[in-house]
């Protein structure tokens, strides 16, 4: 089972006549709405600085993209001030969430920072519209968290979200978006570290929102092994317990081929934060090289299947 690429070329790039988004356009969120596809983008410019760009499209491959950001660092207190990354958008009960990571020169938590120079945080917003964003707040303070996403709907009564704490993937629990108590998570999978030769053998973390499937939640996830080399995998778990992991496939889905993949701003990356289902078939929005975006798609059935038996 392998993903097919839409077409050799990108089908996202750089604008270089624009000051925030002229070096790299990557990681984007999408999402498919009344009929359109709507791309959130990680975006960087003449500051380096990370900010999120909308555009929308009617078939996922030629854009429409709005002139400014519609998510940038504005935390007076410096947790944002390096960036806003890797957006993941959700829709829950007619609100879209946003999942994020602020990047910031300040430290936020207990303890020493995880990383040299600062905090990251695994934040969320919210909004009515996919243009304005109001910020709610942090899964969690003080350690090295990413990679997160809320899942399509609550999961018995509570908000459910799938984040990365290194090298493992973990679930977490809220009743309001604000408080997520450590005692309302727990780890789901983690790398393959039994065998060091597997593709995702280091580290793995969750790609785009979880699809719902009448067989349990399919996540589509990325994972390297001492190469560095970032592919896809997919993993299917219980739709009610999602900790309970129904099967894991050993093999990958995708990686990196093309020149645009194999070179770029962070060389041998494909890197996704968007799986969004359309008429039966899933999309697979990706970075590549962290400089350009790319798109690759299969049959939900065919990924499905893959998932349960593979």
């Amino acid at each position: 089972m392998k993903l097919k690429r839409y077409s050799s070329q990108p089908i996202f790039l750089p604008d270089p006549t624009s000051d925030w988004e002229c070096y790299n356009v990557f990681n984007p969120a999408v999402i498919y709405h009344n009929g359109l596809f709507h791309m959130h983008y990680r975006a960087q410019g003449l500051d380096w600085i990370s900010r999120i760009g909308y555009a929308v499209s009617e078939d996922g491959v030629r854009w429409n993209r709005m002139r400014e950001p519609v998510l940038a660092p504005f935390d007076d207190d410096g947790t944002d001030s390096r960036g806003i990354e890797d957006p993941r958008v959700t829709e829950i009960d007619g609100v879209f969430y946003m999942c994020y990571t602020a990047y910031g020169r300040t430290f936020t938590g207990k303890g020493e920072p995880t990383h040299l120079g600062g905090g990251i945080l695994p934040m969320i917003a919210r909004s009515r519209n996919l243009i304005v964003w109001e910020p709610i707040g942090p899964i969690v303070r003080g350690e090295n968290n990413k990679d997160h996403a809320l899942f399509p709907r609550k999961i018995n009564g509570r908000f459910a979200a799938l984040h990365r704490r290194w090298p493992n993937v973990w679930i977490a629990y809220s009743d309001d978006l604000l408080t997520w108590r450590e005692e309302d998570m727990a780890m789901v999978y983690g790398p393959r570290s039994d065998d060091p030769m597997a593709w995702d053998s280091k580290s793995v973390g969750g790609n785009g929102v979880p699809i719902e499937t009448e067989h349990g939640w399919l996540l589509i996830n990325h994972g390297y092994n001492e190469d560095r080399i970032y592919k896809f995998g997919v993993c299917l778990v219980d739709l009610e317990d999602p900790t309970q992991v129904i099967n894991r496939p050993r093999e990958p889905i995708f990686e990196p081929e093309e020149l645009w993949e194999l070179r770029g701003d962070v060389p041998n990356v494909v890197f996704s934060c968007a799986n969004p289902v359309v008429d039966g078939r899933v999309y697979v929005f990706y970075g590549g090289g962290d400089h350009v975006i790319g798109l690759a798609t299969c049959d939900l059935n065919e990924l499905l299947d893959f998932a349960r038996y593979g």
